[in-house]
Formats: structure tokens, C-alpha cells, sequence
């Protein structure tokens, strides 16, 4: 058993409560690689952010949970070496699908997990929440829940269609089963392709695609049956044209790719979303400077030679989303 604490790491109890106090939303970056972690420390530390670094089902498998652990660590003592005393870290597990999986991030130094039975039928839903609420209260670890289904594709989380969050569950769902944050479903969706083009409409001067408002109508329902309870936003990427457009000029392929636009989730994040998931656009700022490099570099081989500038551009993104988007700057 590893306690988190003695990693350095913090749960999300009072971050949370001071974003949904202070209307700003914590950034949950996702990360399975060297880079990525660098790139989120070096941005919440110039940016005074705390931060949320969250690992999927599929990336402990990538990356290998030990591994990972080891790295929460050592991004807590690269944000103190590069000037921050008291960095605010959490290592969240994303998309925990059983009580076993919850568990094993526990005891692996985990300090927020999140238990999605979104998929199962209401009382199923409660039941398994309940268990893992259980065992991580314990040990002070947080835990996030889901209502609602999200609809998308990222990593092996998957659905076709998507059902809003409905408000007169919440208070029953969030009772019952005594989660820390609850995840809702208001029209986000997982991966590059939020939304598909008959969904949409079409910026006539630019031809690109505009998709559909979020539905703050059930936020808004939400927040009054909850009132200061945290609320999450899964799949909030907002699929930046200028990196699809550099994929899509360097030889990739991703035609119509559409994310949620960042005025919605400025809005939200005033709200009692306080927690704000994106992997996608890290995905995307990370691809597109490999291409570029690679096209302009044919010779080139060295991967620290490609992978500083994805570094970079992904470090770039990180700090536009929580200075522009989310408002968690300056909150250290």
C-alpha cells in the first residue's frame, strides 16, 4: 500500500471547493508519456495552476502502472525544482471501469479515482460507486462518479450515442452513493470526432464545421438540486483547427474533426464545473508538431529532436487552457 501523501500528491476535496467557491475549473490533463507530464508541470507552475494529472485504464497498460506512480512523484519534485514550493498535484485515474482497477490505483498512490458505471442500469450504477466510495474514503482518496452517457470514442471508452445526465437523479445518485464529484453529461463527447458533420452546421465564410451549444439548460437544473456540489466535464477538448490543419497539411488524415468551442466551457467553468477533462487537443498539439518537424526535418532521427517541439507546443496548449479557457491561473 502506497498512501499518496507520501508522494507528495493532494486529493481534489479542497481544490475543488475552492474553484466551485471561486467560479474557475481545475485543468484534468491527461498523460502517458515523459513529455506530457513535463509539458503540465512546466505550465501550472509558470501559470500558478494547480493541476490534475490523469491517467486512463489504457495508459497504465501503455505506460505501466509502477512506472507511472513513480512519475506522479517526480512531477511533484520537478514543480518544486522549478520554483513552486507547494505545487497542488493530483494522480486521478480516468475512466475506472471496475472496484478491482479502483482499488489497484488506490493502493498504488493514487489520490482521486473516478468510477464510471454510467454504462450500467441506475441501481448497478449506485452500487459499484458505492463500494469504491468505500474503500478510497479509507484512505482520504476522492472519488468521482458518472450520470449520464457521453457519446465518442477515446481509448476504450466508447459510445455511440450520448444521454444527457437527467437532474432528477442527482440527488439521489450523489447521496447514496457519497462520491466527492460527479461527472454529467451535457453534450461533450470523447475524441476529435465530438459531433458528426450532420450534427453541425456550417460557417459560411470558412466552411468549417459549428457544433451544436451544450445543453446549460440541465447544468443549470443541476446546479440548483446540488447547489456547490463539484461538478465534472468529460470530453471538453476543443479540437484546435490550426493543429488539425497542420496534421491534415503534414500528410494526416482528419477530415471534419470538431471539439467543443472554448467560449462554452469558459461559460461552464464560472458555473459549478470544477473540474475540466482534455486529452484530445493534447493528442492533436503533440501530432501535429511531430508531422511538422518530421516534413521540414526528413533527416533527422534523433526522437528528442521531434519531441522538444511537440513538448513545447503541448506546454503552450496547456497554459492557453487554463489562463483563457479554464481561469485556474494564479490560484497557488
Amino acid at each position: 500500500m502506497v498512501s499518496y501523501k507520501e508522494l507528495g500528491l493532494v486529493n481534489t476535496r479542497e481544490m475543488f471547493a475552492k474553484a466551485v467557491k471561486g467560479g474557475y475549473a481545475i485543468p484534468a490533463f491527461n498523460f502517458n508519456t515523459m513529455e506530457q507530464m513535463q509539458a503540465i508541470v512546466q505550465a501550472a507552475v509558470e501559470t500558478k495552476s494547480p493541476v490534475i494529472m490523469q491517467v486512463s485504464k489504457g495508459a497504465r497498460n501503455y505506460a505501466n502502472a509502477t512506472i507511472l506512480r513513480y512519475m506522479a512523484q517526480g512531477a511533484v519534485e520537478y514543480a518544486k525544482e522549478l520554483g513552486c514550493p507547494n505545487p497542488q498535484i493530483v494522480l486521478h485515474l480516468d475512466h475506472g471501469d471496475t472496484f478491482e482497477l479502483c482499488k489497484d490505483c488506490i493502493d498504488m498512490g493514487f489520490s482521486s479515482v473516478m468510477i464510471d458505471g454510467s454504462s450500467l442500469p441506475y441501481e448497478e450504477n449506485i452500487a459499484l460507486a458505492k463500494k469504491v466510495v468505500d474503500y478510497a474514503h479509507k484512505y482520504d482518496v476522492t472519488v468521482e462518479a458518472e450520470l449520464g452517457v457521453l457519446a465518442g470514442v477515446e481509448d476504450e471508452v466508447s459510445s455511440a450515442v450520448s444521454h444527457y445526465t437527467k437532474p432528477e437523479e442527482v440527488i439521489d445518485f450523489s447521496q447514496r452513493t457519497g462520491c466527492d464529484s460527479l461527472a454529467i453529461s451535457i453534450g461533450t463527447s470523447h475524441g476529435a470526432y465530438k459531433f458528426t458533420p450532420a450534427q453541425c452546421t456550417r460557417d459560411p465564410k470558412t466552411g468549417k464545421l459549428v457544433p451544436p451549444p451544450l445543453a446549460f439548460d440541465i447544468l443549470h437544473e443541476i446546479e440548483k438540486k446540488l447547489p456547490g456540489f463539484p461538478i465534472v466535464l468529460h470530453g471538453s477538448s476543443s479540437v484546435p483547427q490550426d493543429e488539425v490543419d497542420t496534421i491534415n497539411k503534414y500528410g494526416g488524415k482528419l477530415p471534419d474533426a470538431v471539439g467543443i468551442p472554448e467560449e462554452q466551457l469558459r461559460e461552464a467553468s464560472k458555473s459549478a464545473v470544477c473540474k475540466i477533462n482534455i486529452d484530445s487537443d493534447s493528442r492533436l498539439a503533440m501530432t501535429a508538431a511531430i508531422r511538422k518537424y518530421l516534413a521540414e526535418n526528413p533527416s533527422h532521427f534523433d526522437p528528442r529532436q521531434y519531441l522538444k517541439p511537440a513538448r513545447e507546443n503541448m506546454k503552450k496548449m496547456y497554459i492557453h487552457k487554463i489562463v483563457n479557457v479554464l481561469g485556474s491561473n494564479d490560484k497557488l
